[in-house]
C-alpha cells in the first residue's frame, strides 16, 4: 500500500510540474522595439531612421494581432515632432493615451503642445 501512495504522488507531482511547462504568451509584443530605442540614444541613429524601424516593427506587431508595448506609440510621436511632422504625432499620442490611458496626463500636455 505504501507503495501505490508514493506513486500516486509522483504522478501528481508530474502533473503539477507538467502544467508549469505550458507556453506563456507576453501581454505585449515588442518586436526589435528595446534594442532600436536604445540605438536610438546612444545617437547611432537619426530619428528619420528610428521612424522607419519603429514604423516596421509595428506593422509587424499589428501582423501578428498583437498589441505595442507601453510608451511605443508616445514614443512614435515624439519622434515626428522631432522631424517636425506634427499632423503624424498627434494620432500617435492619441492611441498611446488610448491603449494606456495611465499616460494621459502627459499625452494630454503632449497633445496640447503640438495642436497648436
Amino acid at each position: 500500500m505504501n507503495m501505490a501512495y508514493k506513486l500516486l504522488a509522483l504522478a501528481a507531482g508530474m502533473a503539477l510540474l507538467g502544467g508549469c511547462a505550458t507556453k506563456q504568451t507576453s501581454l505585449y509584443q515588442w518586436e526589435n522595439y528595446q534594442p532600436e530605442v536604445y540605438e536610438y540614444f546612444k545617437a547611432k541613429t537619426g530619428p528619420e531612421e528610428q521612424i522607419a524601424k519603429l514604423e516596421e516593427s509595428l506593422e509587424k506587431i499589428r501582423a501578428k494581432g498583437h498589441v505595442p508595448p507601453p510608451g511605443f506609440h508616445a514614443h512614435l510621436g515624439m519622434l515626428y515632432a522631432q522631424v517636425g511632422s506634427a499632423d503624424k504625432a498627434i494620432p500617435e499620442f492619441k492611441t498611446e493615451k488610448e491603449l494606456f490611458p495611465e499616460s494621459a496626463t502627459y499625452m494630454d500636455r503632449l497633445l496640447s503642445k503640438y495642436s497648436k
